[in-house]
């Protein structure tokens, strides 16, 4: 049976695990197998910047840090389960892949 893997990428963990909860969910309701959340490393993104707009002054630094959370999950590729998987709620600063593999 092919699978499907479902990659979240997002800012804010909460949002990650509230969907994979939801991912969950659908597995249960339509018997499905399911492995995952497997939480991937975070990335962090640094960018610094000069305090000082003008250029004069002490050279002091402002770090401005974004970090980007991932989890990913197999699960079983029934159509019904993928068509309630296509159906879930996502928040605008999530993204969520999902592929086919054999």
């Amino acid at each position: 049976m092919q699978q499907a893997r479902v990659r979240l990428a997002g800012v804010s963990p909460d949002a990650l695990n509230s969907i994979a909860t939801d991912v969950e969910e659908i597995a249960e309701k339509t018997g499905v197998s399911m492995s995952g959340p497997v939480p991937l490393p975070t990335k962090t993104l640094e960018v610094p910047s000069r305090k000082s707009p003008d250029g004069e002054g002490t050279a002091t630094w402002e770090h401005w840090e974004m970090r980007v959370h991932k989890r990913l999950i197999d699960i079983d590729a029934d159509e019904r389960a993928l068509r309630q998987l296509m159906r879930i709620q996502v928040p605008n600063d999530v993204s969520i892949e999902i592929v086919l593999e054999d």
